[in-house]
């Protein structure tokens, strides 16, 4: 075409979407025998000229620049039987070969398109041909267990691990490292994090059903992001190419939680098609939703401060020792809400030369409706135990009660959508996208509510589960006054804009088939954190807490005493706050304190060259990334004159801008000693950016004047964002080793050492020369390395009979205290599958693990093991019920300071229970 008096605009776009159709091509798409699925992760060789290509999720496979001739083609994928035929490639010509795969076994002939095993197969393959190490969860994996959202399905394989927030899996983490320090990107575009503070991405906003398969990459290619310290994580949404011919899907659900004797609803589904538009394009729609409310509580226990002795008072006798005791215990009662909705469409444009354009988009709403009942119980610093005694009763001197309530429904939202394409011009292979994403977090009307007892006589007992020692007093409303009532209004917002261009070109050097490709990328990231926060502190005129009573709520940890009931509490704080009195210091502190506005500028280029040497594949290659970061908030100083008897607070803007620039080298290799056995080794450099929370410009800073013996004191504390940290830099080792025997499965080995360099944590830095008349100050600063060295092992198996299993365990050995990180993650799955019925018992186990440190004791989480089922039947190929059993042994969440006996926190859940039905065109 031409380009005269054509809009520049216009002119490419056109260029661009004319079909290149290259000549000495061979390209075609790999199918079942039904037609009713495509094969991503086949290997597909021409023997002769020792050139091989992996096929793609819509199963094609493209050949280029081949000289005229005939050669022999090869195909393997696990599961199918080996394909073996003669291509006579021709000049100045595009050769069609489509590819038809066939089971190994005479039975159970749609076994690659349904159920587990054709799941399985797909994930296995595309880890078998990667030219990095990956793990892979598919569609139909995800389907056959019980796991509610992207994180649970995760935990399932080897190296990965979640945190839960209650109950449900959350965020994930890779080989022991924090959730903070991995990628999270929707369909190429990375995924920016709804919640405040924080880089990692909460993954239970994102339902199952609309996920395709999901990628962990536990070691980075020059063209991949660099911010992958543990991994990164690839979620692929639907597309209508995945199947080869119209298809659908639709589920109902009902699911019971125990604990709180409740059932919701969920329903989702799913719809694709392919168009033929003419002779070279097709348009490939996909689109699917979900929805699903579920209603749940908790019982929580948790216990602030921690035990220490010290030297006693003269009044003590000598068998007399004091300790320090716990500053509060608190007693939780949740009742939750929590509903997702979901979305995806996704239009895919194919050219009769396997030219693709895509438009991907996803879309989560993910609400948190959550009332909480809180008993407070604050004790003084000190309490007296006879040393007659065995274990550590004893009334405190001097203990105070608190009843308080939260009310408040949170909303995430995640948008994603990426446009782009993949085309071939006459020598180069051209990638190209446009990504933009956005997530924030509202938290509108949120209310707190808190009563203050008076004249209460308590005390406790440590232990797992603190036992509270409390007058009958402490059980009537009718001594609690109302003391503060908190009214927020809370924004989170996380928005990203990318493009990324690639070129890559084949060639061949002394004989071996190369490539060379190199690209660069732009992204901008805006991360706000929004308080506003009214809190009073008077003029409630002696209101108690019996005005509101409301029934004993079901507690099984200890005495809980009345609730406080929601909709009463809010309509007496909507009809009286104009008469209560604002304090208006701690107002600006929390509104002020916490808000702030970063941006981060990054631009990325590589170069990476991938050989392929006989058995061996290499691909190296050098990335660069600049980074400029700037970050907006206030100094904000409380200053307390007792002397005096005043309060001011003083408010200062502050700026920060700060670049940095990192070279990473990358190196993976993968040798082919057989086709069941490979091994692999890699070297990677890998950074991760530190938390919005950690760098941001913000100070919270209290000075106090007191007056003693006539001399006036002045104490000046501080918890400050650090805008000049570094990232963690990280360097990386991996060698593993696959054996992938004839029946589909792998059994894997891996050693992994990770060095990481300006390590992150929280400290106390008034002696660093910077807060001169200082008494504490805290700040996150970057300090010394942290190392460490673990161990990947997997096995899984499926035997013709329909019994499989699958397990793994990932042990580590840290010369640090890592946040997160557990010494050993395993996983154990047992099932039986045939043309009926579908079963599986799935275990997850994870040791305890360091979370942080207060008061000089860390707190540690202990170890959880959960034990899931799941079973389906299928009435034909089209329906099918099934049934999932969540946490059976109604595992606890435990953290505890010190040692297991001192509590920190404890929370339990209850079982789950799911009942469903799913047709789909298959």
């Amino acid at each position: 075409m031409t380009c005269k008096k054509t809009p520049l605009a216009l002119c490419i776009a056109s260029l661009l979407m004319t079909p290149t159709l290259s000549a000495n091509t061979l390209v075609g798409t790999i199918s079942d025998q039904q037609q009713k699925a495509r094969f991503e992760g086949a290997k597909l060789e021409l023997l002769e000229l020792r050139k091989s290509t992996i096929s793609g999720r819509d199963g094609a496979y493209r050949f280029n620049q081949l000289p005229a001739g005939t050669y022999t083609l090869k195909v393997s994928y696990l599961g199918a039987a080996p394909f073996t035929t003669q291509i006579t490639i021709s000049d100045n010509q595009v050769t069609q070969q489509p590819i038809t795969l066939q089971n190994k076994s005479n039975t159970m002939d749609d076994i690659l398109v349904l159920g587990q095993r054709a799941g399985q197969m797909g994930a296995l393959n595309r880890q078998k041909n990667a030219a990095n190490i990956k793990a892979i969860v598919s569609s139909d994996s995800i389907g056959q267990l019980p796991d509610k959202n992207a994180a649970e399905a995760l935990q399932r394989l080897p190296g990965m691990f979640i945190a839960r927030d209650q109950g449900e899996g959350r965020f994930v983490g890779i080989r022991g490292i924090d959730p903070n320090l991995n990628n999270v990107s929707i369909n190429g575009v990375n995924v920016p994090s709804p919640e405040a503070g924080v880089r990692s991405v909460a993954m239970d906003v994102l339902p199952s059903e609309l996920i395709q398969s999901l990628e962990v990459s536990k070691t980075v290619t020059a063209d991949m992001d660099a911010s992958a310290v543990g991994g990164s994580i690839e979620v692929k949404s639907l597309s209508a190419f995945d199947r080869q011919a119209q298809s659908y899907s639709l589920t109902v659900q009902g699911s019971h939680n125990q604990q709180v004797d409740k059932t919701s609803p969920k329903l989702s589904a799913s719809f694709s098609d392919i168009y033929e538009l003419n002779n070279h394009y097709t348009l490939g729609l996909a689109t699917a939703v979900s929805w699903f409310k579920r209603d749940f509580g908790s019982l929580n226990m948790e216990t602030d401060g921690g035990w220490g002795e010290f030297e006693a008072e003269d009044s003590l006798s000598g068998d007399d020792i004091a300790y320090f005791g716990a500053e509060e215990i608190e007693q939780r009662h949740y009742l939750i809400t929590r509903e997702r909705l979901g979305a995806a469409l996704n239009l895919d444009l194919h050219s009769a030369t396997n030219d693709k354009y895509y438009l991907r988009t996803l879309w989560s709403d993910f609400s948190d409706d959550e009332y909480r009942l809180r008993n407070e119980y604050k004790f003084a610093k000190g309490t007296i135990v006879s040393s007659g005694l065995t274990d550590m009763s004893a009334q405190f001197i001097d203990a105070k009660m608190d009843r308080d309530t939260k009310d408040r429904y949170e909303v995430q939202q995640i948008l994603s959508v990426v446009g782009g394409a993949e085309i071939q011009l006459t020598d180069w292979f051209l990638e190209y996208n446009l990504g933009y994403s956005k997530s924030n977090e509202k938290e509108d009307n949120r209310l707190d509510v808190s009563f203050a007892g008076k004249g209460l006589d308590l005390g406790y007992q440590v232990g797992t589960l603190p036992r509270l020692n409390q007058s009958a007093s402490a059980g009537e409303l009718k001594n609690f006054e109302l003391d503060e009532v908190l009214l927020a209004n809370n924004l989170s917002e996380d928005k990203a804009l990318s493009t990324q261009i690639d070129l890559s070109k084949e060639f061949v050097w002394q004989g071996y088939n190369s490539q060379l490709k190199f690209g660069a990328k732009y992204s901008r990231r805006e991360k706000i954190n929004k308080v506003d926060t009214v809190i009073y502190d008077g003029g409630f005129d002696d209101i108690t807490a019996a005005q509101f009573s409301a029934a004993v709520p079901n507690y099984s940890l200890g005495a809980f005493g009345p609730g406080l009931n929601r909709q009463q509490l809010r309509d007496y704080v909507k009809a009286n706050s104009t008469q209560f009195d604002i304090n208006q210091n701690d107002t600006d502190i929390e509104s002020l304190g916490q808000s702030y506005r970063s941006e981060e500028d990054i631009l990325a280029a590589y170069i990476m060259l991938s050989l392929d040497i006989d058995q061996l594949d290499i691909i190296t290659g050098m990335r660069y990334e600049g980074t400029q970061f700037s970050t907006k908030g206030h100094k904000v100083e409380l200053v307390v004159d007792d002397v005096n008897d005043s309060q001011t607070v003083n408010i200062t803007p502050w700026q920060v801008n700060k670049d940095y620039n990192y070279l990473l080298p990358s190196l993976n290799l993968r040798y082919q000693h057989s086709d069941k056995l490979i091994s692999r080794f890699a070297a990677t450099q890998t950074i991760a950016r530190p938390t919005f929370s950690d760098s941001a410009a913000y100070a919270l800073i209290e000075t106090q004047s007191i007056e003693k013996n006539g001399k006036i004191t002045t104490v000046r504390q501080a918890e400050v964002g650090n805008p000049e940290l570094d990232p963690y830099k990280s360097i990386n080792l991996d060698l593993s080793l696959e054996y992938y025997p004839s029946k589909v499965g792998v059994l894997s080995a891996g050693l992994f050492y990770k060095d990481i360099d300006n390590f992150i944590s929280q400290q106390e830095v008034q002696d660093n020369g910077q807060w001169q008349g200082f008494k504490q100050v805290m700040q996150a600063v970057n300090g010394g390395s942290a190392a460490l060295t673990g161990l990947e092992l997997a096995w899984h198996k499926q035997f013709d009979s329909g019994f499989m299993f699958a397990s793994n365990a990932t042990l580590i050995d840290a010369d640090a205290a890592l946040p997160n990180q557990s010494d050993t993650v395993a996983n154990l799955m047992l099932g039986f599958e045939n043309s009926a019925v579908s079963t599986r018992l799935s275990v997850s186990y994870q040791s305890e693990s360091y979370q942080f440190t207060e008061n000089s004791r860390r707190v540690m989480q202990a170890s959880h093991t959960q034990l899931d089922f799941s079973a389906k039947y299928y009435f034909n190929e089209r329906a099918q019920v099934y049934f999932n059993a969540t946490n059976l042994t109604d595992e606890p969440f435990y953290l505890y300071h010190g040692t297991a006996s001192n509590n920190y926190q404890y929370e339990e859940y209850g079982r789950s229970f799911e009942l469903g039905l799913t047709i789909t065109s298959l």
